[in-house]
């Protein structure tokens, strides 16, 4: 019996995707957890695994299409094993089904009782095939799926997923099921004998994924819309559509700031993580959210949502490639060194095209450096359901006056482009000033 390729659920909140590559033809051999297509959800792509080994005997979804999870995609199994009819187009389904039916082989005619009586039909195929074991606890070849995080585990740690017990919707294998088996495959292993301890080596990171090239354009030229490209023009066009935009601009002097960096980066690095501006601009929008909650909230037909968690989506660049905001969660629970540690990981990824679906979702307010490519100031648009967006420009020194003295300074514009339903300009006014506060007067 051939094997589906279902939609997997690729995250809490993720139903359904955009069917961006195939990665294997049909007739194409594939091996089980070998990478076999990619989805696109949120300007997020993943590779989605095999969940059996054979040949790709026929693609039920072309690219470019947005399903729904648990959508069947396609039949992987035996070389010229048939698929099931249900799945073909009705077209298919009627070729099937006027091919003439081949004659049974005289072996297979039904054999005769003691008493003379022909053996039923369907007792005869019991004796002749054995049983078909039931799949193991956790694992469904019909109904279940195996997430790409889960297939990379197995596939590092050896696991035979069908000693895992499975605990998700439907007995799915999830990542915290692969985690428990390796503890406990660990424990039944005899102890070895003590040998003298060697410093752990650091995780090397992931090889980088190089962002599809895209062509320069020529003169006349109409450049297709990638998933990516129409996913930021939808989102744009919403947001400015649903909220009424204002911006407030500041200017924050950042001498404290540039201290406390020159002074910790090399602490830092010794924890292997980078200590950039965008850490203490992340903790004091984080400190400015806790005295004024207001704004970390959204607009909804029953009132004024004010979220409980700080979740701080940072809007990162994929270069040609378009835009991404991976979200910070529970920023609020943070020290300046955590913050720097997630900002680099998911930086990192996000350049690379590994981030997880999830990890894009739950932002309740952003922060766009956009002066890392030179801008003074910018008017960002709100990342919708939020209610506001922070925009960072370029550090540059300046002169500025002081106490009437004349000194030169980091100086940096910031500007709050805010939901004018929710926040009138008064608060709006106050919340950019308690940001530029925190970081003028930054404390270590």
């Amino acid at each position: 019996m051939p094997t589906k390729v279902l939609m997997p659920q690729l995250g809490e909140s993720v139903d359904e995707g955009t069917l961006s590559k195939w990665l294997k033809s049909e007739g194409d051999h594939v091996g089980e957890y070998e990478p076999l297509l990619e989805v696109n959800t949120d300007k997020v792509d993943s590779e989605i695994p095999s969940p059996a080994e054979g040949v790709l005997l026929k693609i039920l979804v072309p690219e470019g299409k947005t399903i729904e999870a648990g959508t069947l995609l396609a039949w992987i199994g035996k070389q010229g094993e048939a698929v099931p009819s249900e799945s073909m187009a009705p077209a298919e389904q009627a070729a099937q089904k006027t091919q003439k039916p081949q004659p049974a082989p005289a072996a297979a005619a039904a054999p005769v009782t003691e008493q003379g009586e022909s053996k039923p039909a369907a007792e005869m195929e019991t004796a002749r095939e054995p049983a078909t074991e039931a799949p193991p606890p956790g694992r469904d070849r019909e109904l279940g799926f195996i997430s790409p995080v889960v297939a990379r585990i197995a596939g590092q740690e050896n696991i035979n997923l069908y000693e895992v017990q499975g605990s998700g919707q439907g007995g799915r294998i999830t990542k915290k099921d692969v985690l428990a088996y390796l503890e406990k495959r660990a424990e039944e292993k005899p102890a070895q004998p003590a040998a003298a301890p060697t410093p752990a080596p650091r995780p090397s990171p992931a090889p980088a994924k190089t962002p599809p090239a895209i062509p320069s354009p020529a003169p006349g030229e109409v450049i297709p819309l990638d998933a990516v490209r129409k996913a930021i023009a939808d989102h744009m066009v919403m947001s400015k559509r649903t909220s009424p935009h204002v911006t407030t601009v500041m200017e924050v002097d950042l001498k404290r700031v540039v201290e406390h960096r020159k002074a910790n980066k090399e602490s830092f690095a010794r924890d292997a993580v980078n200590l950039t501006f965008t850490a203490y601009f992340v903790s004091a929008v984080v400190a400015a959210l806790r005295d004024y909650p207001i704004v970390n909230s959204s607009w909804s037909d029953e009132g004024i949502r004010v979220h409980r968690q700080i979740n701080v989506g940072m809007a990162t660049s994929m270069g040609e490639a378009g835009l991404i905001v991976p979200v910070i969660k529970n920023a609020d629970t943070l020290s300046l060194l955590g913050l720097a540690g997630a900002i680099n990981d998911l930086a990192t990824r996000a350049r690379n095209r590994q981030l997880k679906p999830d990890e894009v979702k739950g932002g309740t307010f952003t922060i766009t450096n956009h002066g890392t490519s030179g801008s003074l100031f910018a008017t960002p648009i709100i990342n919708q359901p939020q209610c506001g967006i922070l925009g960072v420009g370029v550090i540059q020194k300046r002169v500025v006056v002081i106490e009437d003295a004349i000194a030169i300074r980091p100086m940096a514009y910031l500007t709050l482009t805010f939901d004018h339903r929710i926040l009138d300009g008064a608060i709006a006014d106050y919340f950019l000033g308690k940001v530029v506060e925190y970081l003028q007067n930054w404390k270590s």
